[in-house]
């Protein structure tokens, strides 16, 4: 089919819901994907910061491949071999407080069965988040979320949820206290402007939650799976070495296979009895092939030591354009800011098949490219911007 073609089935059988680019993507190869009319773009943004090992990595493909000629899925009620692998993987790569994982679908699922562990482990029901973070869909990450309108389109709101300011320490002492079962937080709040706050915001945090019995959750669905040139934001020195109760993870994980996980402590997983979380289709056997396949190919590519590089070059890069006022996030979840707003410069990119994102900051365009992302690929970008 051509693009007019499935634009117009598109339109015609699924519900409204997306603004979309007019482009419909048929196949991909690294960083690159082409259209369905044969078009090639450069993709700097992984479909979301999904595709993390970039796409139909050889050695992904090859284990869904080989996954899927042996079985499909079966329930948790059995047990797995390439589960029991792909949770060994995850928890050796964690750090090293976090010990157990439980796998789910999603970014929003990951989150709220995340919440619910706190509450079990807490006995209380009150979480805190923070202005700007973003949590999901379902109804508890969406109450989470203070960022735009989005609990409004998820009203009723789930009770108990309460806001600070992210990177405001005493903002969170003013509401912590122990009726409060977690304080939950994306360390780098992507879709608010790539937001970031201070190490010693993380550390305070901990010593807050220690004081008063509260779970730390760290929202890793975007910054986990290696996007900050850390295997995760959570116990490395962008957090001072803090190492969060539980981090919730997705996105990158299956490198488009949809998967979700949280990784606990001891302390969170001693408190969860059989039958107090379930999930159909979580930790199915297609979706653990390709997460330990992404986890293997990040690894044995050195992703994450490229994308620092890749960072460290685009910093500098960027001097070169005029209208860039800064640079912010680390690894592979950037943020662009310019003078003014962002997307006559997306539109542009796009005008020059280039795939980007904006965030709800107008001057801040982001770039969630997959890890394997090459210098020649930001040379391209900045010779657009350039022109």
């Amino acid at each position: 089919m051509n693009f007019n073609q499935i634009e117009q089935l598109e339109e015609q059988f699924q519900v409204a819901t997306y603004a979309k680019m007019n482009i419909a993507v048929a196949r991909g190869q690294g960083c690159w994907v082409e259209t369905s009319d044969g078009e090639k773009y450069l993709d700097l943004y992984g479909g979301h910061a999904v595709c993390a090992t970039g796409h139909a990595h050889p050695h992904v493909v090859k284990a869904i491949q080989e996954q899927a000629a042996k079985v499909l899925f079966y329930s948790n009620l059995v047990y797995s071999e390439i589960r029991a692998r792909a949770a060994e993987k995850l928890v050796q790569i964690a750090p090293d407080s976090l010990t157990k994982a439980f796998f789910c679908n999603s970014g929003t699922e990951a989150n709220e069965n995340a919440m619910r562990m706190a509450r079990f482990a807490t006995g209380r029901e009150k979480v805190i988040t923070f202005t700007g973070g973003f949590h999901g869909r379902t109804a508890d990450s969406i109450s989470a979320t203070f960022l735009g309108k989005y609990r409004e389109i998820g009203k009723p709101n789930v009770p108990g949820h309460i806001a600070a300011d992210f990177g405001n320490i005493e903002s969170v002492r003013a509401v912590a206290d122990r009726e409060t079962a977690a304080i939950m937080l994306e360390p780098i709040q992507s879709m608010a402007g790539v937001t970031e706050a201070s190490p010693q915001f993380f550390r305070e945090l901990r010593e807050i939650c220690d004081e008063l019995g509260i779970i730390l959750i760290f929202d890793e669905v975007q910054t986990g799976v290696g996007r900050t040139g850390n295997w995760f934001f959570g116990g490395s020195p962008l957090a001072d070495g803090v190492e969060p109760d539980i981090i919730s993870l997705a996105k990158s994980l299956g490198s488009g296979v949809p998967v979700g996980a949280c990784l606990v402590n001891d302390k969170v997983s001693a408190n969860i009895k059989t039958n107090d979380l379930g999930t159909t289709f979580g930790g199915g056997m297609l979706a653990m092939a390709a997460t330990l396949a992404t986890l293997e190919a990040i690894e044995d590519d050195r992703m994450r030591e490229n994308i620092s590089e890749i960072e460290s070059y685009l910093r500098e890069r960027l001097k070169e354009i005029e209208e860039v006022v800064a640079l912010h996030g680390k690894g592979g979840l950037l943020g662009i800011e310019f003078a003014e707003n962002c997307k006559p410069f997306h539109a542009k990119l796009l005008e020059n098949k280039i795939i980007t994102g904006t965030s709800s900051h107008p001057n801040i365009l982001r770039l969630l490219p997959p890890l394997c992302v090459k210098k020649e690929d930001i040379d391209l970008l900045i010779e657009v911007l350039r022109n």
